[in-house]
C-alpha cells in the first residue's frame, strides 16, 4: 500500500511542539517570541497567506504584528520600516510577503533584514551557512525545511545509500533541499530546464522531489517503483467537472497515476503546503531563544 503523505497532521505535531517551546520560554522569565510580518500592496493570495500565518502566531502564543503599507511604497519607505525592526528588541523575526509590488526591489529588501530575524530563511547568510552543512547557527528555508520533514517520515534521518532528484534549482526551494538531502547523506541530483533526459533521471531517485511550477509534469513512467515523491508544485488548472470557470489545484506530480508506483507521496494540496507556515513558526521560535541565550528546540 502507497503512503499518501499526511503534510496537515506533520504541520499540526510541528505546531504543538512550537508552542509549547513559546509558553516554555515565557514559564522561565522571557518574553513570548514576536514576529513582524510586512505585506505591501493589494494581491489577494498575499493578503491570504498574510492572514493565515498572523493567526497561527497567535495559536502559538507569539507577539505578532503585521505592518500593511499602501501599493505605491517607496522603496526608502519600505527599507526604513525593516531597518526600525530590525532595531526592534520585542521582534524576533520578520517576514516581508513576498511578491513585492514590481517597482520595489524584493532582493535589497531582505538582504537588509538581519540574518539572526530572517525567518524565511532567504538571506545570503543564512543560505550560506546551509551551503557549508552549518544547520545550527543559521535558519533555514521554510518550504525546504518542511518537505525534509516528510522525507524524514518516511526513510529516517539518515539517507545514506539513497538517490535523490530535486527538480528545480531555485534560490527558494530547489538549492536549499538539494543541501537538507545533501546534509543528510544523500547521494543528490539537481534536474532542470537544461538537463539532457529528466525522466532517466527521475527512474533512479529513490526520493524524488518536485519543484518546478508545470502541472502534473512528473508522470508514472518517471518512477522508480517504491521512491518516495515529495510534491512541492501549487498549480491552479481548469475543472470544468467543478462547473463553468471553476479550478483545481494541482501539484507538479500525476498524483493519480503515480501513487500506484511509489513507496509514499505527498498530495496537494495537503503535503507541503501546510509545512511551510509551520516552518515559519519553528523558526520564530527558534530565533527567539538564542536572542534570549536559550538554547532552541530542533525539529
Amino acid at each position: 500500500m502507497t503512503t499518501v503523505i499526511d503534510g496537515k497532521a506533520a504541520a499540526a505535531s510541528v505546531i504543538e511542539a512550537v508552542t509549547s517551546a513559546a509558553s516554555g520560554l515565557e514559564t522561565s522569565g522571557h518574553r513570548k517570541p514576536g514576529l513582524a510580518v510586512v505585506i505591501v500592496g493589494n494581491d489577494p493570495a498575499s493578503h491570504a497567506y498574510v492572514g493565515a500565518k498572523s493567526r497561527m502566531a497567535k495559536q502559538c502564543g507569539f507577539n505578532s504584528i503585521q505592518h500593511t503599507l499602501p501599493e505605491d511604497t517607496a522603496q526608502q519607505d519600505l527599507m526604513a520600516l525593516v531597518a526600525s525592526l530590525n532595531a526592534d528588541a520585542e521582534i524576533d523575526g520578520i517576514l516581508v510577503q513576498l511578491p513585492l509590488p514590481k517597482h520595489l526591489d524584493s532582493e535589497q529588501v531582505i538582504q537588509s533584514i538581519l540574518p539572526e530575524k530572517d525567518v524565511d530563511g532567504l538571506h545570503i547568510v543564512n543560505a550560506g551557512k546551509l551551503a557549508t552543512g552549518d544547520l545550527k547557527t543559521g535558519l533555514l528555508s521554510c518550504t525546504p525545511a518542511g518537505a525534509m520533514i516528510l522525507v524524514r517520515q518516511i526513510h529516517g534521518k539518515d539517507l545514506s545509500g539513497l538517490n535523490a532528484l530535486v527538480i528545480g534549482r531555485s534560490n527558494l526551494f530547489g538549492k536549499p533541499m538539494a543541501q537538507l538531502l545533501l546534509n543528510a547523506n544523500a547521494t543528490v541530483t539537481i534536474g532542470h530546464s537544461r538537463s539532457r533526459d529528466l525522466p532517466e533521471l527521475a527512474r533512479q531517485a529513490d526520493i524524488l522531489v518536485a519543484a518546478v511550477g508545470r502541472a502534473e509534469m512528473v508522470k508514472a513512467d518517471w518512477l522508480k517503483p517504491g521512491a518516495t515523491v515529495i510534491d512541492v508544485g501549487i498549480n491552479r488548472v481548469a475543472a470544468p467537472e467543478k462547473g463553468e470557470g471553476k479550478f483545481k489545484l494541482v501539484g507538479d506530480v500525476a498524483f493519480a497515476e503515480c501513487k500506484p508506483v511509489a513507496k509514499a507521496i505527498s498530495p496537494v494540496p495537503g503535503g507541503v503546503g501546510p509545512m511551510t507556515i509551520a516552518m515559519l513558526m519553528a523558526n520564530t521560535v527558534i530565533a527567539a531563544h538564542r536572542r534570549a541565550g536559550v538554547a532552541a528546540p530542533s525539529f
